[in-house]
């Protein structure tokens, strides 16, 4: 760009809104900063780290690290660990003195012994790479091409011996950067032999050799579909979201054309407009004129007209209203006839509906009269009979109560008398001393038997009970 270019401000937008999404996309799988003394097994930089950090006295039981990259846990103690990983991260065990790894493949958890184990943990979700590759084209023009690559592991037991994941807070930091510079690369040499006109409006040559390119080093394939294992990666997606022009002037100077072309065709349209706008205001004008005199024509003949029909009408509608005058007088008169005949008529038949009105008051007053001294009768011999009938209810309930006192027998006086005597044993007083009363010469299958022994036994309680409350008086 030269000294007298003036800013780019559509660049300057395209280049802040990509370094926007780079920091989103770096905030989403950067870890937060593990605590003071911690142990992290999901950010170790190798085996050897990995080792050492299981090494450092870890207390027994489940061991939750800090947050990482993969959210790895290691439970259990000294020997005797579990590395339990997530289902969607690789993972490679390696044991000392063994050539080959004992566990490799994705969400594989194992035992663990920190003396002679390691073992390596990378995140197998789809990765993406942002481009900004700034090309010189065949012009000697600078633009800015910008795209995005997304790749992800396809076979980890290549990946892992032939890329480095050795990064503690990004493992897939080393190969994203390798795999940047590299599309970076077949960008630049694809817009070198492009034009500018080609490269803003065809992307596609470019996406063609920059997949082939990145195919042809993280899967190994060639052109025909052929080649060796690569470097265990697939690319799934390669696009090219913008290419801006560096230069200002260059922008607006490609962009002159097609506006002055468009500026030209709008002009044209205007002026072909405005003819066609005068034209039509000419004819719309005389016509306007002729109609105009037309209807000051048509007018003084239809005024004319008109004053000679309000003549005739006015003189019509004053004979009209003359006879008018004189049929309401009349119509008048006699309605006023006939109102007075209806008027008395209305009298004479509102006196005689009401001398009928008070003859039907008088005898409805009398049938209620009637009425009301035929209930106060009624009521009065119910009354009556009610209460004759409840005193033989009453003179018959006595009688059988008594009819019962008369029939109930000795015996069952006898048993009535017993049944009671545990209430009356409760209802007398505790006796302080204890005395044997013995009653003889009394029968005791009789009534009078009986009575006589409980007055005898009563009058022993209540003698003993004076005596005591005599003996504490006294002693008081």
């Amino acid at each position: 760009m030269s000294a007298q270019d003036q800013g780019n401000t559509y660049l300057e937008k395209v280049v802040a809104q990509q370094a926007v999404l780079e920091d989103d996309l770096k905030a989403r799988r950067s870890p937060a900063p593990a605590p003071a003394g911690a142990s992290a097994p999901a950010q170790a930089a190798g085996p050897l780290a990995k080792r050492d950090r299981a090494l450092g006295g870890a207390p027994s039981g489940d061991r939750r690290p800090a947050p990482g990259p993969v959210d790895v846990r290691i439970s259990g103690f000294w020997r005797w660990k579990n590395v339990l990983v997530p289902p969607n991260a690789f993972v490679v065990h390696t044991r000392r003195g063994r050539a080959e790894p004992l566990h490799i493949g994705l969400g594989v958890s194992f035992r663990f012994n920190p003396s002679t184990d390691s073992f390596l943990v990378v995140p197998g979700a789809t990765q993406t790479i942002l481009i900004n590759a700034y090309c010189i084209c065949r012009e000697l023009q600078g633009v800015l091409v910008q795209g995005y690559v997304q790749w992800i592991i396809q076979d980890f037991a290549v990946a892992y011996r032939k890329l480095d994941f050795g990064d503690a807070d990004d493992p897939m930091r080393l190969v994203n950067i390798q795999l940047r510079e590299q599309a970076e690369a077949a960008i630049k040499d694809k817009v070198s032999t492009m034009g500018v006109r080609d490269v803003l409006s065809d992307k596609q040559p470019i996406i063609e050799e920059l997949t082939a390119r990145l195919r042809a080093v993280a899967e190994g394939q060639n052109e025909e579909g052929q080649g060796d294992e690569g470097l265990g990666l697939r690319i799934v997606t390669v696009q090219i979201k913008e290419a801006v022009v560096s230069s200002s002037r260059l922008w607006e100077n490609l962009q002159k054309p097609y506006r002055a072309e468009q500026g030209q065709i709008a002009r044209l349209a205007e002026l072909e407009a405005a003819e066609v706008v005068a034209q039509r205001e000419m004819t719309a004008a005389r016509i306007k004129e002729s109609q105009r005199l037309e209807h000051e024509r048509e007018l003084a003949e239809l005024r004319a007209r008109n004053e000679s029909q309000l003549f005739d009408t006015e003189a019509a509608e004053k004979l009209r209203r003359t006879k008018r005058e004189h049929d309401d007088t009349r119509e008048v008169a006699e309605l006023e006839t006939e109102t007075t005949r209806h008027t008395l008529r209305m009298e004479r038949e509102r006196h005689e509906e009401e001398a009928e009105t008070g003859r039907l008051r008088i005898e409805r007053d009398h049938e209620l009269a009637r009425l009301r001294a035929e209930g106060e009768l009624a009521l009065a011999e119910s009354r009556a009979r009610s209460r004759h009938e409840q005193a033989l209810l009453d003179l018959e309930r006595e009688g059988a109560r008594a009819a019962i006192e008369n029939d109930r027998t000795p015996a069952a006086l006898q048993s009535r008398l017993i049944a009671s005597l545990p209430e009356i044993m409760t209802k007398l007083p505790k006796p302080d001393e204890l005395r044997t009363v013995t009653v003889n010469g009394a029968d005791q299958t009789s009534v009078a038997g009986l009575i006589t022994q409980l007055t005898a036994v009563i009058g022993a309680l209540r003698g003993a009970n004076g005596g005591s409350n005599g003996g504490s008086n006294g002693s008081a």
